[in-house]
């Protein structure tokens, strides 16, 4: 399974995972901060979190914010929980996408940045975090976008040589994998980051039918 490739990668790379991307990290986290304003009364899971950077951009502008964030890296979470230790309203569990513990309707904002280009069931992924969605909520991700020329060479070189890397993605092709799994787009964006980085971010509400077929189901 994909997801002991990368746990055993992660908990490699943990101690020099923040120094080793700094930049990178900085700037597309940013960038995802800034393009999407999110509610300071919003409950976020923040979905193969790494050590918890978008959690401190986060409590920069609201020290309250509810927030959990799961990875399947406990090497990674113990980093991101030494960070936040004094923060009674942030936790970090491991999890996997594929399987997310935690109840139906639960959150208000769900987040994956950087991450989804490794998930080997996307479809899997996008319904469970549509499952822990309430559903007025909305699905945020962030990734690199194929769109861009440098970007495919780059997913064909990490597909040969990165065991963990699954695809980058078109932002059609994401569009479309949203849609499949019954969101509807509520808004995108691509953007450079110098030369290598071609990236783009979603915003994705669960669609209202889906729900209202659900609540219909339950009224026997």
């Amino acid at each position: 399974m994909n997801e002991v490739k990368i746990q055993k990668q992660y908990d490699r790379l943990a101690d020099i995972y923040d120094l080793r991307w700094r930049n990178y990290i900085i700037n597309t986290l940013t960038f995802l901060n800034n393009w999407e304003q999110i509610e300071p009364q919003a409950s976020i899971l923040d979905v193969a979190c790494g050590t918890g950077e978008f959690e401190r951009l986060l409590l920069n502008k609201n020290p309250t914010q509810k927030i959990i964030g799961v990875d399947i890296s406990e090497k990674m979470l113990d980093l991101a929980r030494k960070k936040y230790q004094a923060y009674s309203n942030v936790e970090f569990q491991k999890a996997s996408v594929h399987s997310l513990p935690f109840e139906s309707h639960s959150f208000d904002v769900v987040v994956c940045a950087n991450s989804f280009h490794f998930f080997d069931k996307p479809q899997v992924a996008l319904r469970e975090m549509k499952r822990v969605l309430k559903p007025d909520g909305k699905v945020i991700i962030l990734d690199w976008n194929k769109d861009y020329f440098v970007c495919r060479i780059c997913d064909w070189f990490l597909q040969i040589f990165d065991p963990i890397h699954q695809q980058f993605y078109t932002q059609a092709e994401l569009h479309q994998l949203l849609v499949s799994t019954k969101f509807k787009l509520d808004g995108s964006t691509k953007f450079r980051l110098g030369v290598i980085w071609g990236m783009m971010v979603v915003r994705a509400i669960p669609t209202q039918r889906e729900f209202a077929n659900k609540q219909s189901c339950c009224c026997w």
